[in-house]
């Protein structure tokens, strides 16, 4: 049908001159155009299939994103108080080594006391010398006793904040795998990328059909309303979305990495055998342990933050593109 219009079009035209066959033909085109162009309320139904419901789905998005900042909040406030523990408990251990040096230093003194009042006694000392020695003795057992019970209070003070630290660092890890999980899943998915993409072409569809009514005299308003407000969609980025997603998910997972060896670290650190190996080389090893658990909770403490802001600004991001798909649901409901 199509091939004869055109036949008889370029005949007649051959007949009526130049002019007249390109009004002919020109005639014969928009039926080639117009056999691709959905009726107004099909555009209008195909429109309405393909964006409604995007909106529903930013919606869940934004509040996951809510609460995994709330979780990586929660995991900093935990990394923070982490941090601050071991450093508390780093300035304890410097006190109890202090105290243990004066009171090996006093028990040095006693032993040769000791030792030179026997030797004096052997001399037949007076009785003078003899209570001096005594006093002397007196004075320095006593110094001993308060300075052990200085240690032995911090020790335990040392102790409950080693016990501390390392809770609050296995709280930190969990909050920090917890919020890898949630921000793994917290992306625009295929699904929604799809109905994204096809309500931009439903909406390119309509707005050639509203071209068709307004040809046949139909009353276009409402669906002018539609195009205005649902063509939005080919203006805002979707893409900082999943990239936020995908900075906050990895944050998370450094941070939960960090905080399990941290937690582990401070565990094996506050532990009797550690703790009551007074060798030289059994401190050091107690005071590594302890520095790499603060250096490894202030790593937790910075992923967790990280993550904490990657997540808001997702909320941000998703709330650009939700405005958008509020408004197109709004015109088609």
């Amino acid at each position: 049908m199509l091939f004869l219009t055109l036949v008889f079009g370029t005949i007649f035209g051959e007949m009526l001159g130049g002019k007249s066959k390109f009004l002919l033909i020109s005639c014969a085109l928009p039926m080639i155009a117009n056999a691709e162009v959905l009726p107004l309320n099909d555009a209008l139904r195909a429109t309405y299939s393909a964006c409604v419901g995007i909106d529903d789905e930013l919606a869940d998005l934004k509040k996951m994103a809510g609460i995994n900042t709330a979780v990586t909040g929660v995991g900093t406030g935990l990394g923070v108080g982490a941090t601050v523990t071991g450093l508390v408990k780093a300035s304890t251990d410097k006190q109890i080594d202090e105290l243990e040096k004066k009171l090996e230093l006093l028990k040095q003194i006693d032993e040769r006391r000791q030792k030179d009042g026997i030797v004096a006694n052997n001399a037949d000392l007076t009785d003078a010398m003899d209570a001096s020695f005594a006093n002397h003795q007196n004075d320095n057992t006593i110094q001993q006793q308060t300075l052990q019970q200085q240690i032995d209070e911090k020790t335990k003070k040392s102790k409950s904040l080693g016990n501390w630290r390392t809770g609050l660092l296995a709280g930190n890890t969990a909050t920090n795998v917890a919020g890898a999980i949630i921000a793994s899943n917290n992306q625009v998915k295929g699904d929604l990328q799809t109905q994204i993409d096809n309500c931009k072409v439903s909406v390119k569809n309509l707005r050639d059909s509203i071209m068709q009514a307004r040809f046949n005299g139909e009353d276009v308003t409402e669906a002018n309303n539609i195009v205005s407000a649902c063509d939005e969609y080919n203006y805002v980025d979707i893409s900082p979305i999943n990239n936020r997603a995908k900075g906050a998910m990895i944050s998370s997972i450094v941070g939960a990495t960090t905080g399990l060896t941290g937690t582990i670290t401070s565990a094996v650190a506050n532990t009797d055998k550690t703790r009551n190996d007074n060798t030289d080389s059994g401190k050091q090893k107690e005071k590594n342990l302890n520095t790499a658990s603060n250096v490894l909770a202030g790593a937790s403490t910075v992923a967790s933050a990280t993550a904490t802001v990657f997540n808001a600004t997702q909320i941000s991001a998703i709330k650009k593109v939700a405005s958008v798909a509020e408004k197109c649901t709004g015109v088609l409901k």
